[in-house]
């Protein structure tokens, strides 16, 4: 198996920032010909590195840092009054694990979603070679979960299980359900599922101070960003 040390990386070409109009962005990817098991993904992931599809990889844009690596230790975590209630409003829920997320009701879900509320971004328009691409890859540590309410499928969450916790590889929900925040419950679903498997973190990816889109990262407290190459904590966050 492939060692920390061993990896070789590449980088890819100047292109359009997807979350900065004004930048160019260049982002680094592991050898995909590399073995990388449990253990060796989990060291990548506490070094900022993210998981898509079958890549792993970091930014790596020169002057700009804006892409901050982000995650929630669990055991300190204390829910707003918002995120109360949300628990409240979907505690009917049904969540089931599954093996696989690639039938059409799912892929229907998720093309009205980024259809409804990521008309603006690099997924759209969506396709079902694109959706298996980026969500159906399975690796030994991903798992799938449903989100039922009563017979109706409203959210899918995709997550990778790491040494040190839960990695949020992507969720997408029913765009039309806004009541629930069927977003921020994923969230807290996967909060409660870490503190019960007794994982200290749960990975949120990337964090952009001035993108808007990101801003829900630093609404679950404390957190933590990777900064000059170590893990900070931060309590208290004024936008």
């Amino acid at each position: 198996m492939t060692d920390l040390s061993e990896l070789r990386f590449f980088a890819t070409h100047e292109h359009d920032c997807g979350y900065l109009p004004e930048q160019q962005a260049r982002t680094i990817f592991v050898d995909p010909e590399a073995e990388i098991d449990a253990e060796l993904y989990s060291e990548l992931s506490d070094l900022g590195f993210r998981r898509s599809g079958p890549h792993i990889y970091r930014p790596h844009c020169g002057a700009c840092k804006a892409c901050i690596p982000i995650r929630l230790p669990v055991s300190d975590f204390a829910p707003t009054r918002s995120q109360k209630r949300c628990l409240k409003r979907n505690a009917a829920l049904k969540v089931r694990k599954v093996d696989k997320i690639s039938s059409p009701k799912h892929y229907a879900l998720y093309e009205r979603y980024i259809n409804l509320r990521h008309a603006d971004g690099d997924m759209y328009p969506p396709s079902f070679e694109q959706y298996t691409e980026f969500l159906t890859k399975e690796w030994n540590v991903t798992e799938f979960l449903e989100f039922y309410d009563g017979e109706r499928l409203v959210a899918v969450s995709v997550i990778d299980h790491l040494q040190a916790g839960i990695s949020a590889i992507y969720a997408f929900f029913d765009p039309d359900d806004t009541k629930r925040s069927l977003g921020v419950f994923n969230i807290l679903h996967l909060i409660q599922r870490a503190q019960a498997m007794r994982l200290p973190y749960v990975y949120l990816g990337y964090w952009i101070k001035s993108c808007q889109k990101m801003r829900y990262k630093v609404d679950y407290r404390p957190f933590q960003i990777f900064v000059d190459k170590q893990w900070i904590t931060v309590r208290d966050y004024k936008p």
